[in-house]
């Protein structure tokens, strides 16, 4: 399976929280207790107690290959105590009544009593005695040493027990710190109506930037099968503006989201609780997700994007953008949602978030919120293929893509709108060595309020990750693809079209320096940001800790 998810991961994690590591010494001791009972099984083949009878191979219902046959082998051999049934059966797989183990443990102790009361040659001999003094002698020493690392052992899991944060939650945290510079956006515009405008506004221009963004997840377990995620999240690196002034109605000079990066952070190092989510089964085969506080649709939706998604942690692609199909940046918030396995290979995504379900006056249902419907899955063993519809509405007037990412005028920022959008994406594992996805997304959007009228959106892109190269854990990707973009606005306020298509080319390379540490310098490049024939450049290295 080519695609990858949260939600997909969720058991293991889930697994290890309620663990704990072992350490060094706890394995090194391990690893001396297993070669001494290596010794012990050397000396007992030293010695046997067969009294060469037919053995387990008298009942016609037991084979070699089942699981126990060598303990009632010897129990027939040494001592001839297990008869079987009158047919030459032994019927294993039966319950056992308390009447018949106790008939057949009777059997077996009398025979050892007249083993021991004969004290025959075959039974018990004085090389076998020596043998077995000799086995205690030799061992004293081990096993005086052994049970002091049991002692040891005992000891330490109490005082990890007593110190531990909780035994039912494991910390994981990331630290990015980020140096960026935005060189270009300086030009005027003509639309395609002949309208003159300025230039640009409040551009960063040439200017390096260097903030940093630290996160702590609490990942709690409570039955070894479900997963609370408590998040901690706080940073200072804010995107670079990039205000180009497109003159077209409500839109002239709104900032536009193209140059979103996964690590900007607004937060002004204020520390909050960005993400506050609940996994868990339903049934034998569904799991559920439930968001308190920062859900997105990846959280647990198969969004095909392999090496260049992380979840908005610092490991994947650079931009918002090539992380993922924009179809999945419509909707964030709080809400619920569900997976539900069609077959073997197939997945039915449906879900519901709201950026405003904390909001008295607006709630679940009538403030922002996305409806998400998907089907995901593998058609080959190195291909996977989904089919996304999410229904948004944001009668607020917010962004029509609440993640950061399209032009000011397909985000039709201040309208109250609602949308209908249609995606698909695309996984192919080429190789081990190289990875293509590809996302293709159309969205009709209805103006509400403010202005009435439609626009369509339109966008997509192509990428190619080339994993392990130049050192295990390192990722070359390159991305090309049209931002969210408007093919067309039709509004009261006025009309508004162009031919310039906003191009997203984005190249990185992640190096990882150690397991905990990595490099990713990387540069984007825009070739007509806010759909005006113009560029722009970010250049950006990215430094990633996480443990």
């Amino acid at each position: 399976m080519v695609f990858k998810n949260k939600a997909l991961q969720i058991s293991t994690v889930a697994l290890a929280t309620v663990g704990l590591s072992a350490t060094a010494a706890t394995a090194q001791s391990l690893n001396e207790v297993e070669a001494l009972f290596g010794q012990m099984d050397a000396y007992e083949s030293e010695f046997s107690f067969d009294q060469g009878g037919v053995g387990a191979a008298q009942f016609s219902d037991v084979s070699p290959s089942d699981w126990a046959y060598q303990a009632l082998d010897d129990l027939v051999r040494r001592y001839d105590c297990l008869k079987g049934y009158p047919n030459g059966t032994f019927r294993g797989n039966r319950a056992l009544s308390r009447y018949e183990f106790a008939a057949g443990l009777n059997a077996c102790m009398q025979q050892i009593e007249r083993l021991i009361a004969e004290t025959t040659a075959d039974f018990v001999t004085r090389e076998d005695l020596d043998a077995i003094q000799r086995l205690m002698e030799d061992f004293e020493a081990e096993l005086a040493a052994l049970g002091a690392r049991v002692d040891a052992l005992e000891s330490r899991v109490s005082f990890l027990e007593d110190n531990s944060f909780s035994t039912t939650t494991k910390l994981t945290g990331e630290v990015i710190m980020a140096a960026t510079s935005l060189i270009g956006g300086n030009e005027t515009f003509t639309s395609s109506q002949g309208t003159t405008t300025g230039a640009v506004v409040n551009n960063t221009d040439d200017e390096i930037t260097f903030g940093y963004r630290a996160r702590l997840t609490l990942n709690t377990s409570f039955t070894g099968e479900d997963l609370l995620a408590t998040r901690l999240n706080t940073g200072n690196l804010a995107k670079p503006g990039l205000n180009i002034n497109n003159g077209v109605g409500l839109f002239a000079g709104q900032d536009t989201k193209e140059n979103t990066q996964t690590f900007n952070d607004g937060n002004a190092n204020g520390v909050v609780i960005d993400w506050l989510a609940y996994y868990l089964p339903i049934g034998d085969k569904a799991q559920g997700f439930i968001a308190a506080n920062g859900g997105i649709w990846d959280d647990f939706v198969p969004t095909l994007s392999p090496y260049f998604q992380d979840y908005t942690n610092g490991k994947g692609a650079l931009s918002q953008f090539a992380s993922e199909n924009p179809i999945y940046a419509i909707g964030a918030g709080a809400g619920a949602g569900l997976n539900y396995p069609l077959g073997d290979k197939f997945t039915l995504s449906v879900g519901y978030l709201s950026s405003t379900a904390n909001n008295a006056t607006q709630g679940l249902f009538s403030g922002d919120y996305g409806i998400l419907g998907q089907i995901a899955g593998d058609i080959t063993e190195d291909i996977s293929l989904g089919f996304t519809y999410v229904h948004g509405y944001h009668p607020s007037g917010n962004d029509l893509f609440d993640l950061g990412v399209g032009t000011a005028s397909a985000n039709l920022n201040g309208v109250g709108k609602s949308s209908n959008s249609y995606g698909a994406e695309l996984a192919w594992a080429i190789s081990d060595d190289i990875s293509l996805n590809g996302f293709f997304t159309y969205t009709d959007v209805i103006a509400t309020s403010v202005a009435t009228g439609n626009a369509e959106v339109w966008t997509y892109g192509l990428g190619l990750a080339f994993p392990d190269l130049g050192g295990e854990g390192n990722l070359l990707g390159l991305f090309a693809g049209a931002q969210p973009y408007a093919g067309n606005v039709n509004l009261s306020s006025g009309s508004f079209y162009t031919d310039e298509t906003p191009y997203h080319i984005e190249l990185f390379y992640k190096y990882q320096l150690t397991d905990q540490i990595s490099i990713t310098p990387g540069v984007i490049w825009l070739t007509a940001p806010n759909q005006i024939d113009n560029d722009a450049l970010v250049g950006t290295i990215r430094t990633t800790f996480s443990f």
